[in-house]
């Protein structure tokens, strides 16, 4: 296997931080701290654009550090699927890749998909199966 890159392993520690309480929590208390300290410096346009400046520069790196982790992770899911149809005889193989599709392609896999879905309930409706059998053959 080859190894991550810089920026891939720097965007999942972003992430991984980004995502735990404690730094929502330090976020929420650096806000607090911020808004509490408005009336020492008068409510001044330059207190505003601190916290202003500073979420703004925030939200525009995390946007591309957490959108490059989301792409990898949404890779390896699709690799994982596809490898998944492969090692299943019965499986359609035109699934594999399905995400590389044209939106109408997609579409119409996911119809056909749908009525496969819907013919089998019909079928064990028709059998007499019992709903949760029905509910999880759709």
């Amino acid at each position: 296997m080859s190894r991550r890159s810089p920026f891939s392993r720097f965007s999942h520690m972003v992430a991984a931080v980004a995502g735990k309480p404690v730094t929502f929590a330090a976020a929420a208390t650096l806000i607090i701290i911020w808004a509490v300290t408005g009336p020492l410096f008068g409510f001044s346009e330059t207190w505003q654009l601190v916290v202003n400046t500073a979420t703004t520069i925030i939200t525009f790196l995390m946007v591309f550090v957490l959108q490059n982790t989301q792409n990898r992770d949404g890779e390896a899911v699709q690799a994982k699927l596809d490898e998944l149809i492969y090692a299943l005889k019965e499986a359609d193989n035109k699934f594999v890749a399905a995400e590389k599709l044209s939106d109408a392609d997609l579409h119409t896999l996911r119809v056909t998909l749908q009525e496969h879905a819907d013919k089998a309930a019909r079928e064990l409706e028709r059998r007499g199966a019992p709903k949760s059998q029905q509910t999880e053959a759709a």
